[in-house]
Parts: structure tokens; C-alpha cells; sequence
């Protein structure tokens, strides 16, 4: 009997290590073990980056390394394990989500793993990408009329940004208009009730959770 656990700590140290070739190897191996494919996300792909992140920070690793791990999990993502994730989509209409990452941060891969759970589970995304300034999620709230508004941030320096764009929707008329949900490494639950938002998740499961509670459609 395969342990999966065991697998999927031998992807995450892949990824951490920057072996594209082996990481694709554990991926392929876990899911033929039945591994569910979130779980590889979640267990295996996502601590691996985490751990990349925090060499950086250590200046163990550098740009060039951080660009690696980006297109090891994405090619991982895209090829093996999105298909998976996309054929367990639900159509149940439970509604719009405008997400991004904000400002002077440039990270994507959690609001990314984000918006495809959310997808997943029958939200609409409309994915602002990434260093979006106030005034651009300002912009799409009045122009999509979301139910929900997600920010990331990966810094402590830009999860400040955070607080400009609920003040900004405030300023604008719309802050009633859109719950707001935010995440990332270095958000906490207490961090969102000081800048006056709706709910914190702390992973793409949870967030998905969040956003139907903020609905009261789960």
C-alpha cells in the first residue's frame, strides 16, 4: 500500500530542491497511487514552494532560483494536475469572485491556486493578476459588480496595500457593495479584522470555505 503522505513529502522536497524532472516523477507516481490531486497541490507542490520562499528570504536563493520553482510548479500544474482539477468542476452558479495580487508584490502562485479551487467549486474569477494598485480593484468592483473581492500578498511590506484598497472602495461607494476576503504568508486573522476586512483564509481549501460562508451558500 502506498502512503501518500510519504510521497507527497518526497515531492515537496523535490520542489524545494529545484528538480524539476524528479518532482514530475513523484507527481505521476502519487496520482497513479491515488493520491487525490488537491492533496498533491496542497501537501506536496505548495509547502515545497513555501520552503523556496523561505531560503530567498535567507539568502540561500535568488532570483534565478525563485523563477525555477515558479515554472517547475506551474508546468506540474498545468500539465498533471489542472485537468484533474477542472474535470471535478461544479456548475452551481455560486457566484462572482475578483481576485488579485496587490500592489509591489508580483507572487502568483497562491492567488492562482486560489482562483482555480474557486473555479473548481462554481464561483465565477476574474483574475486581476498581479502589483494591482487600488484604483484597478477599485475599477473592476464597479465594472464586474463581484459578490466577493480576494487580495494576496506574499510581503509584509505589500500586504499594507491590503488596507489602501479598502479604504479606496470606501472612498469610491463600493465597500458595501463586495465582501472582501484576504490571504497570504504573512496575513492574519487578526491583520484582516484591523483593516476592516470580511473573512481570512489561510490556503486555497480554506478560502473556497470562506467565500460560500461569506454567501451563505455552503
Amino acid at each position: 500500500m502506498v502512503d501518500c503522505k510519504d510521497l507527497l513529502n518526497r515531492v515537496r522536497r523535490a520542489v524545494a530542491g529545484l528538480d524539476g524532472e524528479l518532482t514530475r516523477k513523484l507527481v505521476e507516481e502519487a496520482l497513479r497511487a491515488g493520491c487525490s490531486p488537491l492533496a498533491v497541490v496542497e501537501e506536496g507542490l505548495r509547502p515545497g514552494m513555501w520552503e523556496v520562499g523561505e531560503r530567498f528570504e535567507r539568502g540561500e536563493y535568488f532570483l534565478p532560483e525563485l523563477i525555477a520553482a515558479a515554472d517547475i510548479f506551474n508546468g506540474v500544474m498545468g500539465e498533471l494536475l489542472l485537468p484533474l482539477l477542472e474535470a471535478s468542476r461544479q456548475s452551481s452558479g455560486r457566484g462572482r469572485v475578483v481576485i488579485g495580487t496587490v500592489r509591489g508584490d508580483i507572487h502568483d502562485i497562491g492567488k492562482n491556486l486560489v482562483a482555480v479551487m474557486l473555479r473548481v467549486n462554481g464561483f465565477e474569477v476574474v483574475d486581476l493578476g498581479v502589483d494591482v494598485p487600488p484604483e484597478k480593484f477599485v475599477e473592476a468592483v464597479r465594472a464586474y459588480r463581484p459578490d466577493i473581492l480576494g487580495m494576496s500578498a506574499l510581503l509584509t511590506t505589500t500586504m499594507l496595500e491590503m488596507r489602501n484598497v479598502i479604504d479606496a472602495l470606501r472612498a469610491a461607494g463600493l465597500r458595501d457593495k463586495v465582501k472582501v476576503i484576504v490571504g497570504g504568508a504573512p496575513v492574519t486573522e487578526e491583520f484582516a479584522r484591523e483593516i476592516g476586512a470580511d473573512a481570512y483564509a489561510r490556503d486555497a481549501v480554506e478560502a473556497v470555505e470562506k467565500c460560500k460562508k461569506l454567501l451563505g451558500r455552503d
